[in-house]
């Protein structure tokens, strides 16, 4: 069965920095209080230590759950089947160009998923060949 492997791998990769992206903003949620609080800019503005990390945090989720959406995509592109090839190319593509918003895949992460996607929208299946035809048969008389 032919599949649309180009379309699969570049929407696999994209989610994939897409996915590392989220983690990083997790990571990075975790230790942006103590950075704030070390640079001093507490006394300024008060509360903006938990302000950054819950904003990092919440951008690394809202990446987690657009990483993984882009992931499956990659996987019913996998599948070769006509109708799941367009879902999972529709799904690579929304939620790679959605995770720009949050700085999603470093930048080349939504883009190699924005041209998986349209790989995968213009992928046609290969024609099965055409059936033999049967050879014509010549009724021989009967004695």
């Amino acid at each position: 069965m032919a599949r649309p492997t180009t379309a699969f791998v570049l929407i696999l990769i994209g989610g994939i920095l897409i996915l590392i992206n989220a983690v990083i903003f997790i990571y990075a949620s975790t230790i942006a209080g103590e950075v704030v609080k070390k640079l001093n800019l507490t006394s300024m503005y008060p509360g903006i230590a938990e302000m950054v990390g819950t904003t990092l945090l919440v951008m690394g989720i809202i990446g987690l759950v657009f990483a993984v959406l882009v992931i499956i995509g990659s996987a019913l592109v996998y599948s070769g089947v006509p109708g799941k090839v367009k879902a999972g190319s529709i799904l690579g593509l929304v939620f790679g160009i959605l995770s720009i918003l949050i700085g999603g895949g470093f930048i080349i992460g939504p883009i190699l998923a924005l041209i998986g996607g349209i790989l995968g929208l213009r992928w046609k299946p290969r024609s099965p060949p055409p059936a033999p035809t049967p050879a014509p048969t010549t009724a021989t008389p009967q004695v």
